[in-house]
């Protein structure tokens, strides 16, 4: 008995030493203080000026006022100043709809189809990197990203590489292979004999489309993507028709499954049948919505659906007017612009989103600003659909979108005012994300 408890007391005096050595070798975290000349906090209705923001680790842990007096301000021991008295100072902004595995693809390379048949899964993994990295740069600290285009689950891995610090890129919420029907989705064209691979993960029936959402979700989707609608053309009378893909059934099943796992269906809808299928089967999010009928955005507003329009996507490469597909691209956007309109008049609630990858990644991804600004949108409400109301969409409200205590330490900056030109969004000078800086043009020149 004696003897053993010397050794519990050997044990236990080891045990302490270790804690106290942690203690004392562990680092304290890095901290930041920033000087906003202008602070767009992402829920102000107006801005605030020479704000001081003092950032801990990753985190933001508290605003004050600058006052008066010129130069540093006094500091915490060990922080570092960021002088960004000349810039406006925003949130890190949050783009709700992307795809990094896509990158434009231009029709005389071999358009979609080439990834698929050709391209080996690595090159695109590093031409999504890029991607991400440009994102990034231009103040996308977050993006939510609407699947691979048949690349699988290598979001995931995209997602796995920039939480480790192996590469740089925005934080990203994946939603993997996409689910549509067969018949729903490319590739397509090809001799019936031969087994060509699909952009995304074809169901037929509610326990397939239920078993899909399982691997999915548990292959590490943060949320599912579904195509409610796939072609689009112009009918006899003019009208805008989308083909329909699931069944209300089929996406019952799915948003049932996916709301069990704490998490969101989001609908690739255009018009149409496949759009009041998309609602009347528990969508969370309409992707694009081209032609809302008022009984539709009605049913929104009850379900508190969100819209992520995309608006950029359907003003660029249009077809020939006098051609089908001509007159179809042009209906898509009148039909997109009157949607719009009446959504954001109506109060539905909008977030930020552009298709990027569909736009090839070296555009700006900022352009989506002018658009929503041009229907309709102040300039405050197409900042805070970038920022506090994405991150709502995202279920990160606090955390993500605001320049706030207790928000991720997210901090972007640009020369100008966005709120009287909304263009100068697409030139971010400043880029913080999760506390660690990746861009700074404001820092003097040596």
């Amino acid at each position: 008995m004696k003897r053993l408890a010397w050794y519990q007391i050997f044990l236990l005096t080891i045990l302490s030493l270790s804690t106290t050595w942690a203690q004392k070798t562990s680092p304290p975290p890095t901290v930041f203080v920033i000087r906003a000349g202008t602070l767009i906090d992402g829920t102000s209705a107006s801005p605030r000026r020479d704000q001081l923001i003092t950032i801990r680790g990753n985190s933001i842990s508290e605003i004050t006022a600058a006052g008066s007096a010129g130069g540093p301000p006094n500091l915490p021991p060990g922080a570092t100043f960021i002088d960004l008295s000349q810039a406006t100072v925003l949130p890190g902004l949050i783009d709700a709809h992307t795809h990094i595995f896509l990158q434009g693809e231009d029709p005389a390379l071999g358009g979609y189809d080439i990834q698929l048949l050709k391209y080996p899964l690595a090159f695109r993994a590093a031409r999504a990197t890029v991607s991400a990295k440009r994102a990034l740069d231009q103040g996308f600290t977050t993006l939510r990203d609407m699947e691979t285009e048949g690349a699988g689950y290598g979001d995931v891995g995209i997602k796995m590489a920039i939480d480790g610090g192996y590469i740089p890129g925005p934080r990203l919420f994946v939603s993997t292979r996409a689910i549509s029907t067969t018949g729903g989705y490319n590739l397509e064209g090809y001799a019936p004999e031969i087994e060509i691979p699909k952009g995304a993960q074809l169901i037929d029936g509610p326990i397939e489309a239920r078993k899909a959402a399982r691997e999915q979700l548990n292959h590490g989707a943060d949320w599912i993507k579904v195509y409610m609608t796939h072609r689009s053309w112009v009918g006899r009378n003019g009208e805008l028709i989308s083909q329909p893909t699931l069944t209300v059934e089929e996406l019952k099943a799915i948003a049932d499954e996916t709301h069990g796992w704490g998490k969101k269906v989001a609908c690739h809808a255009y018009s149409g049948e496949g759009l009041q299928r998309a609602l009347d089967g528990g969508c969370d999010s309409i992707e694009h919505g081209l032609q809302l009928t008022d009984a539709q955005i009605a049913q929104m507003l009850r379900q508190g659906t969100w819209l992520c329009a995309t608006l950029s996507p359907y003003y660029s490469d249009w077809a020939p007017a006098d051609t089908p597909e001509g007159q179809r691209d042009r209906r898509r956007a009148s039909d997109h612009e009157v949607s719009f309109r009446k959504a954001l008049k109506a109060g539905v609630k909008i977030a930020f989103g552009t298709d990027m990858g569909g736009i090839p990644w070296t555009e700006s991804i900022a352009q989506e600003f002018p658009r929503m600004v041009e229907l309709g949108m102040t300039p405050m409400q197409a900042i805070q659909s970038a920022t506090s109301r994405a991150a709502e969409l995202l279920d990160m409200k606090g955390l993500l979108g605001v320049i706030a205590p207790g928000a991720y330490a997210d901090v972007v900056a640009v020369s100008g005012d966005p709120l009287s030109n909304v263009r100068v969004l697409e030139n971010v000078g400043f880029v913080m994300k999760d506390g660690k800086v990746f861009k700074n043009e404001f820092e003097p020149k040596r």
